[in-house]
């Protein structure tokens, strides 16, 4: 294995690093200034700003290997761990933020021509949001077998009805369309049950019920987390991605690079906590002297570099084990670092909260909103429960004499 980043990946990251200090940490203060000023879910107008300038700077779309010039899993890691030390701003200032990234890959590669030729620009050029809908309220969507909303073929068109949530960027008047996924054959075997469609959100029968916050955030610049009904909702066969029935590997291979995405994110945001963590030791005076040099908060620092470094390293070995291999034969790292990245990104936040006091947990830092999303990604694509169960079994897979 070698990580070492070639000089086209050393000059995107140089690039990137630029732009997150000289644009998006400045920014910071006039999005949330600008938050309070507008209307629940409009986008800031910084954010169109800062899309110009990073697609002046070349740092547009490269999550998407089609439009990123060939980078790598491996590659694009060290960029998505930048956008993590400001993922309010940086991720969709660079057209890189979730679902749009996962919804775009999609589109990419499973959409029909129609359908792909109808959406995927204005999400390539940033001028529409889009939902992935697939999460419920009334089953554990954890398994997605227990998903409720039916997809059914009626003629030339699909009917879906059902109720979605945590359908994050709904409430956000610049999203437009939804990919769904709902059973399309209830009697089929397990993994091949599910089928998903692409949803414009004009179409008759869908309701946005309300936003869903998180730990009491409402994400308004991001456009929220929406409770979503589909009532006989219908849609062009043509809007169905890949084959029917074949949705439960569609996910899956979605929720491959986005994992990768979200665990590099992750490191971003402990970087950041721990360098606000550190700057505010040596400053603040406790007992007589620097709040650094307390044997307390010393156990602190050297534990938390000890956790971001185990884990970008697992992170680095996934992302090139999916290169390399595929992520099918990568699926224990990636389970692993499903967990292991936010059990470690909340860590670290958490000490850097209990360095700032009462600071930490107010709205002067940018802690606490870490804190929640960082938190929140221990349920979101997958509960650590699950990928910790889905570990384990392909673990002893190979322990098993008849495997």
């Amino acid at each position: 294995m070698e990580f070492e980043y070639s000089p086209k990946v050393k000059e995107l990251q140089a690039k990137a690093m630029q732009f997150l200090n000289e644009e998006v940490i400045p920014s910071e203060a006039r999005y949330k200034q600008e938050l309070s000023e507008i209307p629940m879910w409009e986008t800031p107008p910084v954010i169109d700003e800062l899309k110009v300038k990073a697609r002046e700077r070349g740092l547009w779309n490269l999550f998407l290997p089609a439009h990123r010039e060939g980078l790598t899993n491996l590659e694009y890691a060290p960029i998505a761990e930048i956008t993590g030390r400001s993922p309010w701003i940086m991720p969709e200032a660079l057209n890189c933020s979730a679902p749009d990234t996962g919804n775009m890959e999609l589109l990419h590669h499973f959409a029909t021509d129609e359908v792909r030729d109808r959406w995927l620009p204005p999400l390539l050029n940033g001028e529409i949001r889009s939902v992935y809908g697939m999460t419920e309220p009334a089953v554990a969507s954890s398994d997605a077998r227990n998903i409720s909303t039916r997809i059914e073929v009626d003629g030339d068109e699909f009917v879906i009805n059902g109720r979605k949530w945590w359908s994050s960027g709904a409430m956000s008047p610049r999203c437009k369309v939804a990919i769904v996924m709902g059973k399309s054959d209830p009697d089929g075997s397990p993994h091949r049950q599910q089928s998903m469609v692409v949803v414009p959100l004009d179409t008759p029968g869908i309701t946005i019920v309300r936003s869903t916050s998180v730990f009491g955030y409402a994400d308004g610049g991001h456009g929220g987390h929406a409770e979503v009904i589909y009532d006989n909702v219908r849609v062009p066969r043509n809007h169905l991605l890949g084959e029917l029935h074949g949705g439960f590997a569609m996910s899956q291979a979605r929720l491959g690079p986005g994992r990768i995405h979200h665990a590099m994110r992750l490191i971003g945001m402990a970087e950041r906590a721990y360098d606000l963590m550190c700057e505010r030791a040596l400053e603040r005076i406790a007992f007589g002297k620097a709040v650094a040099e307390q044997g307390v908060f010393q156990d602190w620092i050297a534990e938390a570099r000890i956790r971001i470094e185990q884990v970008r390293l697992l992170v680095l070995k996934t992302a090139w084990l999916m290169d390399t291999v595929g992520n099918k034969e990568a699926a224990v790292e990636i389970s692993a670092i499903k967990v292991a990245a936010p059990e470690m990104a909340t860590w670290v936040i958490d000490r850097a909260i209990q360095a700032f006091g009462g600071a930490g947990v107010s709205q002067d830092t940018p802690l606490a909103e870490m804190y929640q999303q960082a938190r929140m990604l221990r349920i979101a694509d997958g509960p650590d429960e699950v990928h910790k169960m889905s570990l384990a079994r392909r673990e002893l897979k190979r322990y098993r004499k008849d495997s």
